[in-house]
């Protein structure tokens, strides 16, 4: 295809994608004469750094990321690679006014307890005085415990304990495909046909990863409650049998 008619696919203009070509983000097109011609990798490209720009990069960075990928390695590396930038989650952000948040959160909220919330990434402080919930459904999560009567401080040291919990258990999952997936392709030399297994191993990971982690948390919890509540339970109904 023509510039013009790669630039009506993806949605950019013909200024831009020369732009991208000057700036080595994007390859030459193969030349007959005096005109280029472009195929279905350069539409991944651009598609691909649209996506990264939207995520929040920079083209300086972006052009790392795609020196990165090995050179002739074609659609299905760009496609790991948007594999790889996508979010685990499908939510979309949430632009709370202070108020909001403060009624979220059981009143005014503090400075500290701002900062404390931020650095779980639970909320980003924005310019013009609002806050952004990247993960509405979290902030909803620890809403509800709030309102239960329980200190949103007291909540915050929960959330930070989770957090490095789910760390570890992000870990985990990472290893297991650089260990078992990533390496051995890797110690092949990356042949190019593998690419698509090696991306699909990454998608199907989601949420293979999420059902797991779901599963092996309702059979601790259910054990852990049983535990601790039966034990309780007992006590009770011994200090009962005492008194009688």
């Amino acid at each position: 295809m023509t510039i013009d008619q790669l630039a009506h696919r993806t949605g950019m203009t013909a200024r831009n994608i020369r732009a991208h070509q000057t700036r080595g983000l994007l390859p030459a097109p193969e030349l007959e004469g005096r005109t280029g011609f472009y195929d279905v990798e350069h539409v991944a490209r651009l598609e691909l750094i649209k996506d990264m720009q939207a995520s929040g990069f920079n083209l300086g960075a972006i052009k790392k990321l795609l020196d990165a990928a090995p050179v002739g390695s074609g659609e299905e590396v760009l496609r790991f690679e948007r594999a790889v930038m996508a979010p685990w989650a499908a939510e979309e952000p949430h632009v709370l006014e202070a108020a909001e948040l403060d009624s979220l959160l059981g009143g005014e909220v503090s400075p500290e307890t701002i900062r404390r919330t931020a650095g779980l990434g639970v909320i980003v402080e924005l310019d013009d005085g609002r806050y952004e919930a990247p993960s509405p459904g979290l902030l909803r999560a620890g809403a509800e415990v709030v309102s239960l009567g329980i200190p949103v401080e007291r909540v915050i040291e929960v959330f930070e304990q989770l957090m490095v919990h789910s760390q570890g258990v992000a870990d985990v999952f990472v290893e297991l495909f650089l260990n078992d997936v990533w390496r051995p392709f890797e110690s092949a030399g990356s042949p190019e046909e593998e690419w698509p297994r090696v991306r699909r191993a990454l998608e199907q990971l989601r949420p293979l990863a999420s059902e797991v982690l779901l599963g092996a948390f309702h059979k601790t919890m259910t054990k852990t409650v049983e535990e601790a509540f039966g034990q309780r339970l007992e006590s009770g109904r011994d200090a009962g049998d005492e008194s009688g």
